[in-house]
Order: C-alpha cells, then sequence, then structure tokens
C-alpha cells in the first residue's frame, strides 16, 4: 500500500516535469530576466513543499520495524574503565548482566525480575551533591520570602 502510494507520487511528479519541460521550451523565446528568477524561485518553493510534504507522509506512517520491538529497558550502569561498562538490561522478566567493551558486549549473567531498592531523597546516591546544595537554597530563600510576606 505505501509503495504503491509512494510510486504513484512519483509517476505524478516526473509526468508534471515533463509537461513543464515542454511549456518552458515554447515560451524561452518570451522570457526576460525576471522571469526567469520568478520560475527559478517557484521551482525551488516547489521542491521545498514536495520534501516537506514527504516528511510529513513518513512521519505520520512511523518507523516499519516499530512492531517488532521487544520489551526491553537499561535499569543501570557502571563504568569500569574508559570505554568498560557493566550494566543491567530487563529483558521480558529477566535481568541480563552485561558486559559492554568499543568491541563486543558479553553476557556476565542473568537473574529473575526482581524490585527496584528505593533511594532516598536525601541520599548523595539518588541526586548530585549540586542538586542537593541548589534543593537546600531555593528551600532557604523561599521561607526568607514567606517571612517578609508575613511582616
Amino acid at each position: 500500500m505505501r509503495r504503491t502510494y509512494l510510486s504513484s507520487i512519483y509517476i505524478l511528479l516526473i509526468l508534471l516535469s515533463i509537461g513543464h519541460a515542454d511549456m518552458a521550451f515554447a515560451q524561452a523565446k518570451t522570457l526576460t530576466p525576471t522571469t526567469g528568477l520568478l520560475q527559478i524561485f517557484l521551482a525551488l518553493i516547489a521542491v521545498i513543499g514536495v520534501m516537506l510534504i514527504a516528511a510529513w507522509l513518513l512521519k505520520r506512517m512511523g518507523p516499519i520495524s516499530a512492531n517488532n520491538r521487544v520489551p526491553m529497558k537499561m535499569l543501570g550502569g557502571l563504568n569500569i574503565g574508559t570505554r568498560e561498562r557493566i550494566i543491567v538490561v530487563e529483558v521480558a522478566d529477566q535481568w541480563l548482566v552485561l558486559g559492554v567493551t568499543s568491541n563486543q558486549i558479553n553476557t556476565l549473567s542473568t537473574m529473575d525480575k526482581q524490585a527496584l531498592p528505593e533511594i532516598e531523597q536525601n541520599s548523595p546516591l539518588g541526586h548530585t551533591p549540586f542538586a542537593i546544595w541548589l534543593k537546600k537554597t531555593i528551600e532557604k530563600r523561599n521561607a526568607v520570602q514567606e517571612k517578609s510576606d508575613s511582616n
């Protein structure tokens, strides 16, 4: 369906360009420089319009392989070196512990799906030190503004 639709659009564009070439050749004797620039400008607008319509159609259709997705997500990772990582990936009801290098990916371990531990809000594991400092600063500023508004 998609291919026939796109091929019909291509055939229509080819026929239109052939028709315009014949008309342009017949009118070539009466062209002025401004008429030539106007034709070039209109052709450029037409090409950009066709490109925008094609992009919109491709965006609306979506990728072809969207139906073949596997339910998978990355849970976390740890940098071991400059190009080495250990990551945990959840695939269906399994967790895979993978060793990733610049050349290959190895399965280090597999385990059943488990509950993720909760991270405390004030823990450095959950937030960077800058995020904690910024949160405290904003809370102090809000407290000062509330005191000045109440007075």
